[in-house]
């Protein structure tokens, strides 16, 4: 069956499902796109980059400069493309697999109230940036079982995290083999990550990830200060 075309005046849908035609027939996965195209794509309808922001929450994936140092500050990246939300049926099975209150608030006290991917918690400022303070989510996260079996469990993740992962399922059984080729002192530093619940960083580490936040410009500046 062939999608709805994007700026079809007859389509019902509001500018979250535009704007995922839109994505889907005029950018395409793996390409990137401006705020600038998407209001020309979209005249005179207000913050219509944040209803497509809103599409993560369907399982869509678009990466902004502060997560992918390949770009521009101005760009944002269509990586995957998620639930069909176009589709009514699809979409509101989407919805009604939304956490209750309940399963976020036990989500996030058996994280202990922090990030399982980098370790912050809620309202700390990050050591790169600490006028930025993390905000805790609990996402839904596809985990295949050693036995091939497949669950989705809630996570906690800050939203920078959140926005920078690829949506992928976890597969237990590659992990466990990954694990099993690092050497010693790599496994040994897994460990303590494991032990107290969160990685450590270096300042390298911090400053990459700062430089990676950086628009082009002072990007350029760095870059002549590293070649001295």
């Amino acid at each position: 069956m062939p999608l709805p075309a994007w700026n079809d005046p007859a389509l019902k849908g509001g500018t979250m499902v535009r704007g995922a035609l839109w994505l889907v027939q005029e950018i395409r996965e793996g390409n990137t796109f401006t705020k600038e195209q998407i209001r020309v794509a979209f005249p005179r309808i207000a913050q219509a980059d944040r209803r497509i922001r809103d599409l993560r929450e369907f399982g869509w994936v678009i990466h902004p400069s502060t997560e992918d140092g390949s770009l521009a500050a101005e760009q944002l990246r269509f990586v995957k493309a998620g639930v069909p939300v176009w589709d009514p049926v699809a979409r509101g099975a989407a919805k009604r697999k939304k956490l209750s209150a309940k399963e976020v608030r036990e989500a996030m006290e058996r994280d202990d109230f922090m990030c399982t991917v980098c370790g912050i918690t809620g309202a700390e400022p990050y050591a790169d940036d600490i006028d930025e303070t993390a905000v805790l989510l609990v996402s839904r996260r596809e985990v295949t079982l050693p036995g091939g079996d497949r669950e989705t469990l809630p996570v906690t993740e800050c939203k920078r995290c959140r926005a920078g992962g690829d949506g992928s399922p976890v597969d237990t059984a590659r992990l466990i083999e990954e694990i099993g080729g690092l050497g010693e002192a790599d496994r040994e530093r897994l460990l303590r990550w494991v032990g107290q619940g969160k990685r450590d960083t270096v300042a390298l580490e911090r400053a990459w990830s700062a430089y990676r936040r950086l628009p082009a410009q002072a990007r350029a500046d760095v870059q002549r200060a590293l070649e001295g």
